[in-house]
């Protein structure tokens, strides 16, 4: 991995877009807390963590709040069936329904070309089966534990008077933390795709398959897309890369490939923010077909909890602390969410296209409210 990289404070609230990620919110139960809190880390210190970043916005997921629904289908080609009987596996065509979303906790942000942007999904298998994914277009996660997110989202909280972090407590998180530069770098230097709808989507913690035979494997996932392309980002407006996908998937069925990678001897299967070998074994598994959108108000994305820890058997998670600790804290930010007022979406596709979002009209506020059965 490349080494640490100089830029201050600004490079390290860069980080924030990433650090604020689905799979982040579920960062939960840690031993102790990180160096600038005296308390533990908890699902509650983690929430107030987020929301001292980007303020309370009631009605809305704690992180990603600004998304759309969407919904296809997913087709497996039989290629990683020896290593896991997972239903996603079968050469078979399951339902899907999913969300994309831009990272952190406003809804009401602006679609800048390089932020971080994320694809949830929910595979509904048989016999009540599901596998739900958190997914983001970066290479790595900035941060390897809960303590480490819980320590970075206080030092880069904005001061009261200023609206910017402190810039001692962000010189002394990066002193305390110098490993975290090459994750940094990594992420400062990824390519940025023109939208949504061609973008690569990746799992970042890992898991393990487990064989018929006995055998574990352990592996990361991503989501390719059919075409890439690097040019072109979108204008200039508010919802510009929510508007752009909607007219790609009005124009025809979106498609990515689902590509697992094995790791090797070498890699680092408990720290999501390690890169892992180029020489790693990849399978494609099977093909991800997305043909509608809709938004929080009426989509079926909006009562679900993408929470990484609910697989279909033969996956299961592995022993990285951020992924081991996410479902509690996305069950309280359910908790909270489901006692307060369902807003509007911060993107309507139906009533909105190419519109501004403007939080005190209401013309485009987004949602998140989940129901109780679908919140497991």
């Amino acid at each position: 991995m490349a080494g640490k990289t100089s830029g201050g404070s600004g490079e390290l609230i860069r980080w924030l877009g990433v650090a604020s990620l689905p799979c982040v919110l579920a960062v939960g139960f840690a031993a102790a807390g990180g160096w600038l809190s005296p308390h533990r880390v908890t699902p509650d210190t983690l929430l107030a963590a987020l929301q001292g970043v980007d303020g309370a916005h009631p009605g809305f997921r704690r992180n990603h709040a600004k998304g759309v629904c969407v919904s296809g289908w997913f087709e497996g080609n039989g290629q990683a069936a020896s290593y896991s009987p997972a239903f996603a596996f079968d050469s078979k065509r399951v339902p899907v329904i999913g969300r994309f979303a831009l990272a952190g906790g406003m809804p009401y942000q602006g679609d800048a070309p390089g932020k971080v942007r994320s694809m949830a999904l929910a595979l509904k298998g048989p016999d009540g089966q599901e596998w739900r994914m958190g997914l983001n277009d970066i290479p790595v996660f900035p941060v390897s534990t809960p303590q480490e997110f819980q320590a970075l989202q206080q030092a880069v909280r904005p001061l009261e008077g200023t609206g910017k972090p402190d810039p001692l407590a962000v010189r002394t998180f990066r002193a305390a933390h110098p490993w975290l530069a090459s994750a940094g770098k990594a992420l400062a230097d990824r390519p940025i795709t023109s939208g949504f709808e061609n973008d690569t989507y990746r799992s970042l913690d890992s898991f393990v398959l487990h064989g018929v035979d006995g055998r574990s494997t352990a592996m990361r996932f991503a989501m390719v897309p059919e075409e890439q392309k690097f040019a072109d980002l979108p204008g200039r407006g508010e919802n510009a890369s929510f508007d752009q996908l909607d007219e790609a998937v009005s124009a025809h069925p979106l498609r990515w490939t689902l590509v697992l990678t094995l790791a090797g001897a070498g890699d680092a299967v408990n720290d999501p923010s390690r890169i892992w070998s180029a020489q790693d074994r990849q399978i494609a598994a099977g093909t991800l077909t997305l043909t509608r959108l809709a938004s929080e108000k009426e989509g079926d994305c909006t009562g679900i909890t993408f929470d990484p820890l609910i697989l279909p058997e033969g996956v299961a998670a592995s022993d990285d602390p951020v992924l081991q600790a996410r479902s509690a804290t996305y069950m309280r930010s359910f908790a909270e969410r489901s006692r307060e007022k369902r807003p509007r979406p911060a993107f309507d596709p139906a009533v909105s296209p190419g519109g501004k979002t403007d939080e005190k009209s209401g013309a485009t506020p987004g949602s998140e409210s989940a129901s109780p059965e679908k919140a497991s």
